[in-house]
């Protein structure tokens, strides 16, 4: 039976993974986490070269999907060393394993690769990341690309999905500064008008990720670089508008037209698709739709929960 390793699977990426995975195919799924793991997930730190070696041993998957990273660019910006461990040595480390296995990897990297000048970005432009976690991604490609010609990195823009905590994504983490700008005598709360994103639906990065196991399972593996994308351009503000709207809430925003972040962040990095398009592969959720289900299924049932 074919067998994928997904290594990351406690984070906002990761369980959409394993649950497109387990609801839509009948191969054996092995995840793992590391510090928020649950009964059904193998315990393992891809810093750690000896665990790695040994779960890959262990576990012989046919691929392997390396959805761990450091993906928040402050804390990249502060601590380097930190982002290089997780975002370029851990993913060398995962790819040799796998090179000795035979076994495929998809590494996910990341649109801030690219300096935001020149949108859409295609798979064979230039990079010129203007971050400290950029660098990391970008140095995180090539450590895979160069150790495994079996490999396979999927950049990824802004994403959301469902939660167990309003700071999992740049999207949802909006959600308390909205609330609490809708309450009576609250100050407007700012919200970033300058740069365009591209939010991006995790249960369908998911799909295109099985699309892609697909191919690898009937021995027709993508490798190389590929790029996923949502297609509605919205700034922070008009995500925040949008998302006032799905919560019903008069929220008082105040539009920046400047950047304000003390880490620099590129202004439009749009990712061209067409590569997996052509393929036949993805699906695209609107976002209204989409952030309308996260924020209810939350509201719900996430609340109650200690995060």
């Amino acid at each position: 039976m074919f067998k994928v390793a997904v290594i990351g699977a406690s984070g906002l990426l990761g369980r959409a993974v394993v649950r497109e995975l387990a609801a839509e195919t009948p191969w054996q799924v092995v995840p793992t986490a590391f510090r928020h793991g649950g009964p059904q997930q193998a315990v393992l730190d891809v810093r750690d070269a000896q665990a790695v070696n040994a779960f890959v041993e262990r576990e012989a998957p046919d691929a392997i999907v390396l959805a761990a990273a450091e993906r928040r660019p402050d804390v990249c910006e502060h601590d380097p060393a930190a982002a290089r461990a997780l975002n370029v040595d851990a993913v060398r480390r995962v790819a040799a394993a796998a090179r000795q296995r035979g076994a495929w990897v998809l590494s996910i990297s990341t649109d801030y690769v690219f300096d935001g000048t020149q949108p859409p970005y295609r798979i064979g432009d230039t990079p010129n990341p203007l971050n400290a976690y950029g660098h990391s991604k970008l140095e995180g490609e090539r450590a895979l690309l160069e150790t495994s010609d079996k490999a396979l990195v999927l950049r990824l823009p802004l994403l959301y999905g469902p939660i167990v905590g309003w700071h999992e994504s740049a999207v949802t983490g909006l959600v308390p500064a909205i609330i609490a700008s809708g309450e009576p005598g609250a100050q407007a709360a700012p919200m970033d008008a300058w740069a365009t994103r591209y939010p991006t639906f995790t249960p369908d990065v998911a799909f295109v990720i099985r699309e892609l196991l697909l191919r690898c399972a009937d021995g027709e593996p993508v490798c190389g670089v590929a790029q996923w994308s949502g297609d509605e351009p919205m700034t922070k503000y008009d995500i925040a508008q949008r998302i006032a709207q799905a919560l019903g809430v008069e929220a008082r925003l105040l539009a920046q037209p400047s950047p304000t972040d003390a880490t620099p962040r590129p202004r439009d990095c749009h990712l061209d698709s067409s590569r997996l398009e052509t393929l036949g592969m993805g699906r695209r959720t609107p976002f209204d739709a989409a952030i309308r289900a996260v924020l209810d299924a939350f509201m719900r049932d996430g609340t109650q929960r200690s995060v």
